[in-house]
């Protein structure tokens, strides 16, 4: 339950629980204009999916094959994401990480 304040200068709600609202209006927004693009035919056999990588918790925006779902294209890349997850995880192998690829 939210109670507004007589005074608009107080702000009740704590940045962090206003952050998530703002983040899911957007990703909304992304919804509906990937379904838009897709229902328009533009990309032909083709189609866009915007997700959150489970691990990341980062976007990722796919253009996929419609029947064989195959991923033509991903931003960020996978190793992008893998970067990410080592980061946050131990910096220690970023090194080994960057070597591979």
């Amino acid at each position: 339950m939210v109670i507004s304040s007589a005074n608009p200068s107080v702000d009740l709600l704590p940045q962090a629980t206003q952050a998530p609202a703002a983040d899911m209006a957007h990703r909304r927004h992304l919804i509906q204009a990937s379904r838009s693009v897709n229902e328009s035919g533009m990309l032909g056999r083709n189609q866009l999916v915007f997700l959150i990588d489970r691990v990341t918790h980062r976007p990722v925006i796919r253009v996929e094959d419609r029947e064989t779902h195959e991923i033509l294209l991903q931003l960020p890349p996978e190793y992008v994401l893998r970067l990410a997850q080592e980061m946050h995880s131990d910096s220690s192998q970023i090194t080994s990480l960057l070597a591979d690829t």
